[in-house]
């Protein structure tokens, strides 16, 4: 049997991986990975989930990831994990982290769940920075898995640099409005 697979963005989102579009700072960064996750929700193409990859020294989007589990019938279709694999794919790499790359770094709306932490710690991403707490995705039914402190630590021990919590309250935002729009919750 031959498996061909289709990993594409929603019809809106294509139009935002602009590779030539620079981000000054970090705010900027995640306003956008936020503005992913409410398009997500406001389009109905996925649940309130975006993430982003930079290039860490010019700020320079390289790739970007919304939800897709339920529009592309895949579990493993998380924003973040969206993201590496369009980046890697992007790079023609298994891996992000090679010396003839810049450095990059994702910026996620909602702290990761298990499965994403795993794939940020092998994609070669050497900084994280997440907004609304796992808590908040947990609140309307998400299960996030085992996630603890220690693994933030082992992230940070193998050398990605974790940032959390920044523009926290506008990500959660983003989450409560999926919930009362009664967003399906896939991995209840």
């Amino acid at each position: 049997m031959t498996l061909a697979l289709c990993i594409d963005l929603p019809d809106w989102a294509r139009s935002m991986e602009d590779s030539t579009r620079c981000f000054t700072d970090d705010t900027e960064k995640m306003r956008f990975a936020i503005d992913l996750s409410r398009r997500n929700v406001e389009a109905g193409s996925g649940g309130p989930f975006g993430a982003a990859i930079f290039e860490r020294a010019t700020g320079r989007l390289l790739s970007l990831g919304v939800n897709s589990v339920i529009r592309l019938q895949s579990s493993v279709l998380h924003a973040e994990m969206l993201a590496i694999m369009r980046a890697q794919h992007s790079l023609g790499s298994y891996t992000l982290h090679r010396p003839d790359l810049p450095v990059y770094e994702l910026f996620s709306s909602c702290e990761p769940c298990a499965m994403c932490l795993g794939g940020i710690l092998w994609s070669g991403v050497r900084r994280l920075v997440c907004a609304a707490p796992a808590a908040s995705a947990r609140a309307i039914g998400f299960d996030e898995g085992p996630v603890y402190p220690e693994s933030y630590g082992y992230l940070e021990n193998s050398g990605i640099e974790v940032v959390r919590g920044l523009l926290a309250d506008e990500a959660h935002t983003v989450i409560a409005d999926y919930r009362d729009r009664g967003g399906p919750i896939y991995n209840a």
